[in-house]
């Protein structure tokens, strides 16, 4: 088994209101509707468990399954959900995320900024890293371009002109 890891990070800023935003980001029911791929969030207090699809990656099936602790942070002026990867004891799960959502009031709305890490542990020789990073970059783009749309389709809200950003 190797681990294969990659990091985004995107920020905009959202004609909508940063508790309408909050509200999303932190229901673990409407994010499986609105994020694809992603199939359900089972909760346990802080620690949320995510479920995706069967993916295949270089003819290795797999159907993500991770545990993520979530801390919630909601301030006056910005807000902020930070989660890291930590399965329940005694246990292994091959794929994992770390990263953070913050939002601060903007002018025209939310300034959304997010920044996630993935990895994923494959029986994949290191040397097929170029392919299965890039086409982990690819579904991250892919995903988080869905999810945006999704979500400003719910918040019946546009993405500011010229605000967003994506490393």
């Amino acid at each position: 088994m190797n681990r294969f890891t990659t990091t985004t990070e995107s920020e905009a800023v959202v004609a909508a209101r940063r508790p309408d935003i909050w509200a999303v980001l932190t229901d673990p029911e409407l994010l499986p509707r609105l994020t694809p791929l992603l199939t359900g969030i089972e909760t346990d207090g802080d620690r949320w468990r995510w479920s995706m699809m069967r993916l295949a990656v270089l003819g290795v099936g797999i159907q993500p399954t991770f545990t993520e602790r979530m801390r919630f942070t909601e301030g006056p002026e910005e807000s902020r959900i930070d989660y890291t990867h930590e399965p329940p004891p005694d246990t292994h799960e091959f794929t994992g995320a770390e990263g953070w959502y913050l939002l601060r009031d903007a002018p025209g709305g939310t300034h959304l900024a997010i920044r996630l890490t993935l990895h994923v542990e494959l029986p994949l020789s290191r040397l097929a890293s170029p392919a299965v990073v890039g086409l982990m970059n690819v579904t991250l783009q892919h995903t988080g371009d869905r999810f945006v749309a999704n979500l400003l389709r719910h918040l019946d809200a546009d993405e500011v002109p010229g605000s967003r950003a994506t490393r």
